[in-house]
C-alpha cells in the first residue's frame, strides 16, 4: 500500500507522552493495516493499542523519513515502544502474519496450498474465472505468479490473491523484454523454457541450458528433461528417474513428445527470464550436472554418456545427497 497525505492530521491519538522509553517494550499485539490505509490512520492505530505513545510522534517520524509504503497485512509488532523502534517493526515483513513468499521454481499447486494455510483469507479459488496474463489454451496460472513475498489484507480472497499475484508478475517482467519474445519464440514459449531453466540449472549455467533447449527445438530433438516428467508424475525434487517414469502417456513427457511442454513447470525467477531470452551462443545439445554445482555442456553423445557414467558414481557414493 502507499500511505496517504500526511498534512492534514485531524484526528491523533495521545496518552500526553511523545515517546516511550527504550528498553522496556511490552506484549506484542496485532497491527492491521489495509490497502490504502493512510499513515495518519496506522500512526492513530499504534497509539491506540499501546504500541507507541503518541500517534503525532510517529507521523512526524514517517514524514522524516520519507516513509512512503506499508505492507497491507497482520503486523506483529511490540507494545511500549519507542516511535523509531515501532516504525523498524512495522517496516520487518517477517513480522507480517499469515504472510507467503512465493519461491523460485514453486508451482501453482505449492502456492495454492500455502494459501489455504493463510487463515486471514477467504478460501474461494475459482480458478477458471481467473485470467492469465499470457493466454494459453488451458487457461493455466502456472509460471504467472511472481516469485516475491506477498501480504494480503483480512479478509482477501484467494482469488483476488492469485489475481495480485499475476499483477505482480506483469510488473516485475515489463522491463525484461518478455513481451516481445525471442526470435520465433511467443512470449508465453519463453516464459515455457524459463520454468524449465528454473529447475535444470544453477543461475550460472542459465543461458546454456537455454542455447540447449533452443538447439533441441531447432533440429526437431526431443528436450529429453527429468524435470517435464517429474512435473506430471508430482516427483519434483527426486534426483533421478526410472525407465517406466519415461513411458508415462502425458504432455509433459518431453522423452515421447517433441517441443515444449504444454504450459511451464515452475514459477521461475527474472533471472531464469532473462537467461531464456538470452542464450548463450553454442553448439551444446547434451548437458547433465554430474556433481553438485558442475554442470557440463557438449555436443558428442559419446561425450555426454561418458558424463552419465560419471554422475551415475557420483552419486553412488553419496555426492548427490
Amino acid at each position: 500500500m502507499v500511505l496517504g497525505t500526511m498534512i492534514a492530521l485531524k484526528v491523533i491519538i495521545s496518552n500526553g507522552n511523545s515517546d516511550y522509553p527504550k528498553g522496556h517494550p511490552g506484549a506484542p499485539v496485532r497491527i492491521v493495516v489495509t490497502q490504502g490505509e493512510s499513515g495518519t490512520a496506522i500512526a492513530n492505530d499504534l497509539a491506540a493499542q499501546h504500541v507507541v505513545a503518541n500517534a503525532a510522534t510517529v507521523i512526524s517520524k514517517m514524514i522524516k523519513r520519507n516513509i512512503v509504503g506499508i505492507a497491507p497485512g497482520i503486523h506483529l509488532i511490540q507494545s511500549a515502544l519507542p516511535s523509531d523502534e515501532a516504525l523498524i517493526q512495522l517496516l520487518d515483513q517477517k513480522r507480517i502474519v499469515d504472510s507467503i513468499y512465493v519461491l523460485p521454481g514453486s508451482t501453482e499447486a505449492d502456492i495454492l496450498k500455502e494459501l489455504h494455510l493463510v487463515t486471514s483469507l477467504k478460501q474461494k479459488d475459482d480458478l477458471k474465472s481467473i485470467v492469465p496474463f499470457y493466454a494459453n489454451p488451458r487457461n493455466s496460472l502456472e509460471g504467472q505468479l511472481a516469485p516475491v513475498q506477498y501480504s494480503f489484507q483480512p479478509g482477501t480472497s484467494t482469488h483476488d490473491a492469485l489475481k495480485e499475484m499475476l499483477q505482480s508478475f506483469r510488473a516485475e517482467v515489463a522491463a525484461t523484454k518478455l513481451d516481445a519474445g525471442y526470435k520465433n519464440f511467443t512470449p508465453y514459449q519463453v516464459l515455457t523454457v524459463a520454468s524449465l531453466i528454473q529447475i535444470e540449472s544453477d543461475p550460472a549455467d542459465g543461458g546454456k541450458v537455454a542455447r540447449v533447449i533452443y538447439n533441441r527445438l531447432k533440429i526437431g530433438m526431443a528436450l529429453q528433461l527429468n524435470s517435464t516428467v517429474q512435473y506430471a508424475l508430482g516427483l519434483r525434487g527426486q534426483i533421478g528417474l526410472s525407465i517406466k517414469a519415461t513411458q508415462i502417456d502425458s504432455p509433459y513427457n518431453t522423452y515421447l513428445r517433441v517441443g515444449l511442454p504444454p504450459t511451464p513447470i515452475s514459477n521461475p525467477s527474472i533471472a531464469s527470464i532473462t537467461a531464456a531470452l538470452n542464450p548463450v551462443p553454442g553448439n551444446w545439445l547434451y548437458f547433465i550436472t554430474v556433481q553438485p554445482h558442475d554442470t557440463r555442456f557438449t555436443d558428442s553423445f559419446t561425450t555426454f554418456e561418458n558424463w552419465v557414467a560419471l554422475y551415475n558414481h557420483n552419486v553412488a557414493t553419496g555426492l548427490f545427497k
